[in-house]
């Protein structure tokens, strides 16, 4: 049996799977990239790399890394080690994928390993990647998917089975879905065929049955559409890591390469195999849409906003309202192979999107992974510019009190309990958890409000896409059951007693403590036998102004109406507690931008809440310990305020001066200690 289409197979064989932070790129075609010690993994295809792999589906090995007979596909999409990147050129990626495009056994589909690496973490959860280039059937592909979950399922009855689905393999792992709906099943759908009937593709069919033998289809034309591109995500990578006159070099080398194996993909991609992959894309479609109502299955769609196949941002909106458990994320600038771009990185996508679990429901401790250097780099380089523009000064307080610059008082070894003001708008929030990464390496677990990972119903509230950098980093929704998990495994955990209500604060309440009248955290605490460090922070009336507080909106009957819709959207908070901490409404006050100052925190010494157990069953003395940590955040605040008047420093001008001068690259000083 001839292999089938080329193009579709590039796709499906370019994600190569990171043990950690690795990015491998084949050609120009940047690989997306699955942690294989959080996933066990196998893909799903017709071809076979040698005949050491050849086996029937049904005797298949166990699913599990590290098998040598696959090393053919090993070395196609091997990686490097983090951070330093290593590129393969196209050349390289045809010559070692070209058995595996042309050459077909004749077998039946089965599943394979697509890479060498590492035991996978325990209990970690299966990944199935389905790109299904072979001619069976749909039906008939579904059913041996469904066979091999029901399998997986038997063994590991309490994990969860990932389905990740790429264009037709999105509307294989929706059909799969929708005849599972007892297992526990999620799907990551990137720009699934399902919106085939409303594509530019569905008028080639007709014009495949009556073009002439003689006039043949134009492949380059045909990789255009379907990559994107191709010359701008080449550009993209190169341009990314090398200087100009490499990038120039190794630009030429790909563009060579891709068209000395033109010829080896139009081998691959006749007419007829054309107008078959149209014909099982168009009963895909149709077959998955006919199901969507049974699916139940939790589900993460990626859409692509330049994808010139398929309506794939409006298809993944009509899904998210179709299906019961769906999150969606947009890729404004990317092609409708997703996967092949450079960038995109399906491991942060998941965490991000707070997908990846290995039991039945999240745990928000346990499940976490940590972000690799690559992953923070990233997202130290996007906001980059808040440091930049606030220039922020870090102090703490050594054991035996003295102030030093820096953030060596904060304690390596945890529980540590950091508690403090949150500044306006939680402003003081991407400094200090970069910053404390950065130069301490320490990873702070923010106690978020649930707005950031979860709403009661859709409407006006941010998107959740929104807070995805927050779920990388280690933020958890509040609540008693993960505050305890947290301070049981000896975390640095962030707390704002304040909440929403301290960053949405009214006019005239810069750095005022709106805490609740009873302890909160100061019991566990203690039961843990946590260090709890008070911090200050300093500067949000360098940056803004509050002009139009919610007193203001409240009296104004549009924006009255919209705070109580996207308050009840919100879960709720405190409702049994009193005073101003209570009132919780969300919306967005009015700030007057200024030109930007200067950013100060000030981390206190630390308070010892080891062998203070007796204090638990005592309310009175546990009441004294969270007054005297609240008084300690209040002097934090007013020794900023004092102090950051003798800083020469303070306005942005004086500092870029003195970046000028020195490097933009040198620490700024300040006041003296």
């Amino acid at each position: 049996m001839a292999a089938s289409g080329a193009s579709l197979f590039l796709s499906n064989l370019s994600p190569a799977f990171r043990r950690d932070s690795t990015s491998s790129s084949l050609g120009n075609l940047k690989s997306t990239r699955i942690s294989t010690s959080s996933w066990r993994l196998a893909v799903s295809t017709e071809q076979t790399p040698s005949t050491s792999t050849r086996s029937d589906f049904s005797e298949r090995r166990r699913l599990d890394m590290g098998k040598d007979e696959l090393e053919a596909v090993a070395s196609a999409a091997a990686t490097s080690e983090d951070p330093a990147v290593e590129r393969r050129s196209f050349k390289e990626y045809f010559e070692r994928s070209k058995e595996l495009i042309i050459r077909s056994d004749g077998g039946p589909p089965r599943w394979f390993t697509p890479l060498e690496c590492g035991s996978p973490l325990a209990n970690s959860p299966l990944l199935l990647f389905l790109p299904a280039k072979d001619r069976t059937p749909f039906t008939d592909l579904a059913k041996l998917v469904e066979r091999t979950i029901r399998s997986e399922n038997h063994r590991s009855p309490n994990r969860p089975i990932y389905l990740v689905g790429e264009s037709f393999g999105g509307c294989l792992a929706l059909a799969v879905a929708a005849c599972t709906p007892d297992i526990d099943l999620v799907l990551i759908l990137a720009n699934p065929a399902s919106s085939f009937s409303r594509s530019q593709l569905q008028p080639l069919i007709p014009l495949l049955d009556i073009m002439p033998d003689q006039l043949n289809v134009s492949l380059p034309n045909m990789l255009r559409l379907m990559t994107g591109d191709p010359l701008r995500m080449a550009m993209d990578s190169l341009l990314e890591r090398f200087p100009l006159q490499q990038t120039v070099g190794e630009l030429s080398q790909d563009l060579v390469s891709i068209s000395s194996y033109l010829s080896v993909l139009s081998d691959v991609l006749p007419r007829e195999t054309l107008r078959w992959k149209l014909q099982m894309l168009k009963s895909a479609s149709a077959v998955s849409n006919s199901r969507l109502h049974a699916v139940k299955a939790q589900t993460l769609i990626l859409s692509s906003g330049r994808d010139q196949l398929l309506p794939s941002q409006e298809e993944g909106e009509r899904l998210c309202r179709a299906l019961p458990k769906c999150e969606i994320r947009k890729f404004s600038d990317r092609g409708h192979f997703l996967f092949l771009e450079d960038g995109i990185d399906l491991v942060t996508i998941i965490k991000g999107a707070g997908f990846y679990r290995r039991g039945k429901y999240i745990d928000y401790v346990s499940d976490y992974m940590p972000p690799t250097p690559t992953e923070f780099g990233k997202l130290y380089d996007e906001n980059r510019w808040i440091n930049a523009a606030t220039s922020p000064v870090m102090l703490s307080t050594l054991e035996d009190g003295k102030i030093v610059r820096g953030l060596a008082g904060i304690p390596s070894a945890g529980p540590v309990l950091l508690v403090g003001y949150h500044m306006l708008l939680g402003l003081e929030l991407v400094p200090l958890i970069t910053n404390i990464y950065r130069e301490r390496n320490i990873l702070l677990r923010g106690i978020a409000h649930p707005m950031t990972f979860m709403k009661n119903k859709q409407g006006k509230l941010p998107d959740l896409s929104l807070y995805d950098t927050f779920r990388i980093m280690g933020a958890v929704p509040v609540s008693g059951t993960n505050f305890y998990k947290l301070l049981s495994s000896k975390s640095h955990v962030l707390l704002y007693p304040g909440g929403m209500r301290e960053a949405l604060h009214r006019k005239g309440e810069e750095y005022k403590l709106i805490w609740p009248e009873q302890s909160e955290f100061v019991r566990m605490a203690i039961r843990f036998g946590a260090k709890i460090i008070p911090f200050g922070t300093v500067g949000e009336d360098d940056i803004g102004k509050v002009v139009f507080d919610y007193d203001d909106l409240m009296k104004i009957p549009y924006f009255k109406g919209e705070i109580e819709e996207l308050t009840n959207e919100a879960v709720k908070l405190r409702t049994d507690a009193n005073g101003d901490v209570a009132n919780q409404d969300v919306h967005l006050p009015g700030v007057l931008p200024k030109f930007p100052g200067r950013f100060y925190f000030y981390f206190g010494k630390p308070i010892e809440t080891e062998g203070r157990k007796l204090e638990l069953k005592d309310r009175d003395k546990s009441h004294e310990l969270y007054l005297q940590v609240k008084s300690e955040v209040q002097k934090c605040i007013a020794y900023l305020k004092e102090k950051r008047e003798n800083d020469p420093y303070r306005n942005l001008i004086p500092r870029l001066i003195y970046q000028t001068i020195h490097g933009f690259t040198a620490e700024v000083p300040t006041f003296e200690l």
